[in-house]
């Protein structure tokens, strides 16, 4: 179990947290594992694992694999992901990339913006697998076979649509219409499935087979893999045998900033989530009545260093192999101190918007030099277990459904990935062959003094950047419980002044961000919108875990 660190739960917290609002559900807890994922039956897959012996590696394949079924539009073999990893018994954090890369004949020359975004072509080379099963191959202690049987046991024998599932399944239906394998979802009536109806998909379980008997080889080079291979090829994909055969995923040092005595983890470009970690830095030097819940003031300062991070991201982001961020000066106190100088108390700035544009709008925000002081839809889980292992995952089909193509009979439905890269020959985040997406996610890990306190992550694209800071200073600054901390309101900064909020947000602070020239849009009360976060903290004065899972989607936590 975790060696004990100076209790981060005190008293004074507690009572500090019930001045805020109470969340939608208790936390879970757990003695010895915890499993918080956008599925309950995805949860419970892992927390079995776990329950039978099986170690934090084990029960994220089981948690992954189940996802894959109940949650099909979201992400799955056919997807690509990142995790964060801490590894108790090597007390060090390791970051694995699984973001596919574009395919060999992914030059930009043959897209058009259209053929980019959306439909076969925009499928990147998957890397979920790899991820998975990387993650089990160099730490996992459980035979293979069972950390699918539950994937399996859904996919062949049915699940329970929830509303979620169905709504979700019916705003892109007309997606999965475009092609054959629709009929895995919509069946041969052609409809959404209704909550509470069993359903199967047959295809997805023998391809879960053949992986649980044969491992990486089979997808990545093997049997199943030339299946992948033909089906995207007969549809007009760019997919070719290599594509698959040289895939990979890659052990990588993580990216970490000091916050307030807390180290906070994520994953190095070509992940994007350097902006998080620049949010933090800002937003640490404010004062603490420049940090209050939910005033006015505080979240103009906040929204503006949103911003001003956001505009930086844009300029730096993309794969690491083709363009070089200067991390160590993004994430230093010093261009910190710099950038935050340029936010005015008193007035909104506009910003640029959330990806690469060559056309700035007058008045917009430009990127700061950091040189100088250089030295849709998508699904979020973590688990943790009673050695102390804790790994973090956030993974995608970009869209619902994907490419909306699940090919060669498999099952297996493809992303459409390459609509994160841009055609712009100037962006850092240019499409080319094999080149690795900008990827805008970002897992969390956070400790205090060398000890495992937090791991949190969400779904909702460009968004991820800023709400990850939102639910991370709800704990570490206000003292809220995980649950509480992703419960709580959150807003989104989008292009020019607009600023999107939920609802619950008081009226008199969304007001008084009118006047100082926010656009506000109002979202409503529980919007997808703004994520759908999961987390696990750990409570080092008791030796206990507290699980939380947004219930703006399907989450739950579950700890035994």
């Amino acid at each position: 179990m975790f060696a004990l660190a100076s209790a981060h739960i005190n008293e004074e917290q507690h009572l500090n947290s019930l001045l805020y609002p109470r969340a939608t559900r208790p936390v879970a807890v757990g003695n010895d594992g915890m499993v918080a994922s956008a599925h309950p039956l995805a949860s419970l897959a892992g927390l079995r694992i776990l329950e039978d012996g099986g170690n934090a590696f084990d029960a994220v394949v089981a948690t992954a694999s189940t996802l894959n079924v109940v949650e099909p539009y979201m992400s799955g073999i056919g997807g690509i992901g990142v995790g964060l990893v801490y590894v108790h018994k090597e007390n060090r954090v390791r970051a694995i990339d699984f973001s596919g890369r574009a395919p060999k004949e992914a030059s930009p020359d043959v897209f058009t913006d259209d053929t980019k975004d959306d439909g076969i072509m925009a499928a990147m080379v998957p890397g979920n697998l790899a991820g998975w099963l990387t993650m089990h191959e160099t730490y996992g202690s459980m035979d293979r076979g069972r950390l699918f049987a539950q994937a399996i046991n859904y996919a062949e024998n049915g699940f329970p649509v929830t509303y979620t599932n169905s709504e979700i399944i019916a705003q892109v239906g007309h997606l999965l219409r475009r092609f054959p394998s629709s009929k895995i979802i919509l069946g041969a009536n052609d409809r959404t499935p209704r909550p509470g109806e069993r359903l199967k998909m047959p295809q997805l379980a023998m391809s879960l087979r053949q992986i649980a008997k044969d491992g990486l080889e089979v997808f990545y080079g093997g049997s199943l893999g030339r299946q992948i291979v033909q089906g995207n090829r007969d549809l007009g994909g760019l997919y070719t045998d290599e594509d698959l055969g040289e895939y990979r995923a890659q052990w990588l040092d993580p990216i970490s900033v000091e916050y307030k005595g807390y180290t906070v983890y994520t994953t190095p470009p070509n992940c994007s989530s350097f902006q998080v970690l620049q949010i933090l830095k800002l937003l640490e030097g404010l004062s603490p009545e420049e940090r209050r819940f939910q005033d006015a003031g505080s979240l103009h300062l906040f929204i503006e260093a949103a911003k001003l991070c956001i505009t930086d991201r844009v300029t730096w982001a993309g794969d690491p192999d083709y363009t070089t961020a200067p991390l160590a000066g993004l994430l230093s106190e010093a261009y910190a101190d710099k950038q935050r100088m340029r936010i005015n108390r008193n007035a909104a700035a506009v910003v640029l918007g959330e990806r690469y544009a060559t056309d700035r709008p007058i008045g917009a925000l430009k990127p700061g030099s950091p040189e100088e002081f250089d030295a849709g839809m998508t699904t979020a889980f973590s688990v943790a277990d009673r050695d102390g292992n804790v790994v973090s995952v956030t993974q995608t089909l970009g869209g619902g459904f994907g490419s909306g193509a699940a090919v060669g009979d498999t099952g297996i439905f493809l992303n459409n990935m390459a609509s994160y890269f841009e055609l712009e020959e100037s962006s850092p985040n240019r499409i080319g062959p094999g080149k690795r997406v900008d990827f805008v996610v970002a897992p969390t890990q956070t400790f205090r003094n060398g000890k495992f306190l937090l791991s949190m992550g969400t779904p909702g694209s460009w968004g991820i950047l800023q709400t990850t800071p939102q639910f991370l200073t709800n704990v570490l600054d206000h003292g809220m419980n995980v649950q509480q901390a992703i419960d709580s309101p959150r807003f989104r900064v989008s292009t020019g002044l607009n600023v999107d909020m939920e609802e619950r947000f008081p009226l008199h602070v969304r007001e008084l961000l009118e006047t100082k020239g926010h656009q506000v849009n109002v979202l409503p009360a529980w919007s997808r919108i703004v994520g759908g976060a999961q987390g696990i903290q750990f409570d080092p004065a008791e030796g206990t875990f507290q699980g939380g899972a947004d219930p703006r989607r399907d989450g739950y936590a579950l700890g035994y």
